[in-house]
């Protein structure tokens, strides 16, 4: 048989807390990764990665 229970208001917000934790961390993680491949660019390139594109001529 297939009980279903409701979350009680402790455990929604235990719930809401750890979800909140892990994208933050997530956010974090990935923003650092971001900058690595941003920095690792510009020492290959010796140009700054924003710069790097070709202006177009008009």
């Amino acid at each position: 048989m297939n009980k279903t229970r409701k979350p009680d208001g402790k455990t929604a917000a235990g719930r809401e807390d750890r979800l909140g934790a892990a994208l933050r961390a997530n956010l974090a993680r990935r923003k650092a990764q971001a900058r690595a491949r941003a920095d690792q660019d510009e020492q290959q390139e010796g140009a700054p990665a924003q710069d790097s594109a070709p202006e177009s001529e008009e």
